[in-house]
């Protein structure tokens, strides 16, 4: 962004690049919507630096500064304080323009057509209109100016009103200095109004952030802003599943009156009982306008810093005349927490979502995972505060409240602080509960039977999962199974509303689907913990190994040790994989028909192709697209795969654990114990089974997305395909329904390509204490040269260690290594095959890596804060899979 113009008027392409400095709060935003395409009234900004000439050209320099040094809002009404403050505007209205300014003034607005039109002017400050302060109504606007003469004594008054009495307690109170708010001055042409008013990009009153608010009267919208009627007010459902928000509650309010323009300049109220009982909008506009509001969210809030929207209706279009951030949005939570600071995590979500997320796909993985958390709740009858949010972003990731799921699993079913963190995986602290007795009583007896009635939703889930899965399965490819190429533009729109239903009702499913195996092993810590104590999670994990049921994210992984064997059995395929040009995009073309190898990895992809490395974000390619990694695993276990002796060690520590039961644990419960760990294999399957799914409706809208891309690509919108996911499906839907051209489309993707690269590089906080980032510590080595963690893989194993951030570095990890990783989600299962044990820093015991780890029985520790600050890349390590301990040799 440009520091500094030599212009004193700036359009608004001008004003997007000088930026908020020059522009102010409102011209540079309305910079910006220009920018990107929206449809703002003809005009520009007067620059700070105007200002800044224009006191010096009249001398109030000593003025503004007795003020600043002199005011404070505890003395401001004192007599001699209001004389300096009326003084100063005086001084302000009485004083002149440079006719430099005004002559440039007169010259722009001349260029633009729009001088002897209507105007508006209006205050520009450079603090206003900010994410820190809105200063809403503080500052003077001007409406219907008509005039050279007139435009620059609304000049004044705008700069007069800097000095107001509301003015400066405002920025007193926000600890705002006078310097910051250099005012500039947006002058643009005013709209012919036949409807307006103001429109919020989430509830402000309930703190929902998945509804949009439009208040609105016929004329100016001067009666909304200013609280002059009662409006009309629409409420619409902004969830992604829709494509364009849906009108779901309106209030047709009195409309006492409108305000219109005056022939001679200026405003007029008319009260007129006319509009009383009409509705100003109809309901395809309203859900027009939503999606426009959710355009100006994603475009100017990344989707994060909700919006305030000013805008006109002209009997056609809709045209804005300034956004802003909400900056008082309620943060909801429980009353128990009222005097707790909330702290945010992202302990478990970096499991999935451990990557700063595409802009296409911030929406639906938010709302996807709120809706998750919150259905176990909704469902068993507990009702939690309107407005909760359970997910935010900071820096582009995803967090959680944990402080309130913390709270919501302690008073809904009983569940304590620190048992919930241990299943959570991740660093954080506990809320602080007064009594924590939670079966006591009628409230304790209410908790009890929402645990039990959770328990049954589990096990529900878990019965019907074959079929719920075959259901989704099948609703997702009935939709994709002939391809797009052959839809219309606004085809894709249905298409995209037909998988949004397949969406929200799966995510409910999911819900209790994920809780699959949870309840038995709760079963089974039950039992033991009475017989091997703190040694209890080790046997767990050695019965856990090998799982008599088909654990998904595992077995694509012994498939690729098969493909492997057969591999080194194919002369071609040896060929094809060890030679000096080897190209693992090129496989189908250069292996022969005849290869055994060639129609295994083709059945391969065709029952896991749809899987990929951080697969819930749309913008990683599946690995039928480019099976670059999966080749590479192949590739460097060619030598070394062997299922019969991976198989083999599965049994043999699964036989170590039962003779511990057997030694131990009365007969009378063998056979308990063995209905529990099948029931726990079982939903370990059920739950990994489920992730899949989840993949294949992720690669759907992945579909949609490449499809629309290359048809953006084609028509010059975007530059390439993949810019599709820089963009967001509102301004697709925007697109393809013909609503919009795309213009502007390219510098928005363009300013999300740098956002993305720079919160790449900023490494995340383990928590969010309120709005604080706080740091882990890393884990301290004890005297006795080892750390502690979380054992969930039984057994032992030494290693060097090698430090993988992410599965494309997977090319570092030689057989034999131990992986040491941030966190895991399904696409890193493939590198397990090459470990000899695996360390996290985050993780439970049913976090992915956990469960692939004991499928392949290689010893894993997971949970240790800092890990990979602590241990080096090629240092030696012993990794205590039964104990939790790693060694540092």
């Amino acid at each position: 962004m440009l520091k500094s113009t030599g212009k004193y008027f700036l359009t608004w392409d001008e004003a997007f690049q000088f930026g908020v400095e020059q522009a102010g709060g409102k011209g540079w935003n309305l910079g910006r919507l220009a920018q990107y395409g929206f449809k703002i009234p003809m005009g520009g900004v007067l620059t700070t630096r105007a200002y800044d000439e224009f006191i010096k050209h009249n001398g109030l320099q000593n003025m503004v500064k007795d003020i600043s040094q002199l005011v404070t809002a505890g003395n401001i009404d004192e007599i001699k304080n209001q004389d300096r403050l009326n003084q100063l505007r005086e001084k302000i209205k009485a004083s002149s323009i440079p006719q430099l300014i005004a002559e440039e003034l007169k010259t722009r607005l001349d260029s633009l057509g729009i001088l002897e039109r209507p105007l508006a002017v209006r205050s520009s400050a450079s603090a206003e209109d900010s994410a820190k302060a809105s200063f809403a109504g503080i500052h003077e606007s001007f409406l219907n100016v008509r005039g050279l003469d007139n435009i620059l004594e609304s000049v004044k008054g705008c700069y007069s009103s800097l000095w107001s009495n509301q003015a400066i307690v405002y920025r007193r109170k926000l600890t705002i200095s006078d310097d910051e708010v250099i005012p500039g001055v947006v002058v643009m042409e005013m709209v012919e109004a036949q409807a307006a008013g103001v429109g919020f990009t989430c509830d402000p009153q309930s703190g929902r952030r998945d509804i949009l608010v439009i208040n609105t009267n016929f004329g100016l919208g001067e009666t909304v802003v200013t609280g002059t009627v009662e409006p009309d007010t629409y409420y619409l459902d902004a969830s992604p599943w829709n494509a364009v928000p849906r009108l779901i509650e309106r209030k047709t309010g009195r409309k006492e009156g409108t305000t219109c323009l005056k022939k001679d300049g200026g405003t007029q109220f008319v009260r007129t009982t006319d509009y009383s009982t009409r509705q100003v909008l109809s309901d395809e506009q309203i859900e027009k306008l939503g999606l426009l509001l959710l355009r100006v969210f994603e475009a100017l809030g990344d989707c994060d810093q909700h919006q305030d929207v000013e805008w006109v209706f002209d009997g056609r279009d809709f045209i804005l005349v300034q956004a802003r951030p909400v900056t008082a949005l309620p943060q909801k939570t429980f009353a128990a927490l009222k005097n707790q600071p909330d702290f945010w995590s992202n302990g478990n979500y970096r499991d999935a979502v451990p990557m700063v997320l595409s802009p296409l796909n911030r929406r639906l993985a938010i709302n996807t995972i709120d809706t998750i958390l919150k259905f176990n709740f909704t469902e068993t009858d507990y009702p939690l505060p309107e407005g909760l949010q359970f997910s935010r972003f900071l820096n582009g990731r995803l967090y959680c409240n944990l402080s309130a799921l913390q709270w919501a699993m302690y008073d809904a079913m009983g569940s304590l602080p620190r048992d919930f963190n241990a299943g959570w995986g991740g660093h954080q602290p506990e809320i602080e509960l007064k009594d924590p007795k939670p079966f006591e009583g009628l409230i304790g007896l209410k908790r009890i039977e929402r645990g039990i009635k959770y328990n049954d939703l589990v096990n529900e889930a878990t019965k019907n999962a074959l079929a719920i899965h075959a259901r989704v399965v099948g609703s997702i490819n009935d939709l994709t199974k002939d391809g797009f190429r052959h839809l219309s533009d606004k085809d894709f729109i249905q298409l995209y509303n037909d998988l949004g239903k397949i969406s929200i009702g799966f995510a409910g499913e999911f819900s209790f689907l994920s809780g699959a195996a949870s309840i038995a092993i709760g079963g089974l810590i039950k039992i033991l913990m009475e017989y091997f104590a703190y040694g209890t999670p080790m046997i767990i994990n050695g019965l856990m190994v090998g799982g008599t049921a088909d654990i998904t994210s595992a077995d694509h992984g012994y498939k690729l040790v098969e493909l492997a064997e057969i591999a080194r059995q194919d002369n071609d395929a040896i060929l094809f994989l060890t030679g000096p040009d080897f190209d693992p995009m090129g496989w189908e073309e250069q292996l022969p028909g005849r290869s055994p190898f060639k129609q295994a990895f083709r059945e391969f992809l065709k029952k896991y192709g749809h899987r990929a490395v951080y697969e819930l974000d749309i913008i990683n390619p599946r690995w039928k697209e480019d099976p670059s990694y999966l080749m590479d695993i192949i590739r460097s276990t060619i030598k070394t795969a062997d299922l019969a002796k991976l198989k083999a060690k599965q049994k043999e520590k699964f036989e170590q654990a039962w003779r511990e039961i057997e030694n131990k644990v009365p007969s009378s419960m063998h056979s308990s114990i063995k209905k529990l760990i099948r029931e726990a294999q079982e939903g370990a399957a059920v739950r990994e089974k489920t992730k899949s799914v989840m993949a294949l409706l992720m690669e759907a809208y992945r579909m949609i997305a490449q499809e629309v891309g290359s048809r953006f690509c084609e028509r010059g919108i975007i530059e390439k395909q993949g810019d599709i996911y820089f963009c967001t499906w509102p301004e697709l839907v925007t697109i393809l329904n013909g609503e919009w051209e795309g213009d502007g489309l390219r510098a928005l993707v363009a300013e999300r390509k740098i956002f993305m690269s720079e919160m790449e590089a900023i490494a995340p906080p383990d928590i969010i204490m309120g709005d604080t980032p706080k740091y882990s510590e890393p884990a301290l080595r004890s005297s006795d040269n080892f750390l502690t963690g979380v054992p969930v893989a039984a057994g032992r194993a030494s290693g060097t260690a090698r430090l993988i951030r992410h599965p494309d570095e997977g090319s570092r990890l030689q057989p034999g290594d131990v992986m040491v990783a941030p966190s895991t989600d399904p696409g890193w299962t493939p590198l397990f095959l090459k470990a000899s044990a695996v360390i996290m820093e985050t993780g439970g015991f049913l976090s992915h890596g956990a469960i692939v780890a004991r499928e392949y029985g290689i010893p894993a520790v997971v949970n240790i804060p800092g890990v990979m600050r602590v241990i080096k890349e090629g240092w030696k390590v012993d990794v205590d899979g039964d104990e939790g301990k790693i060694f540092l040799r």
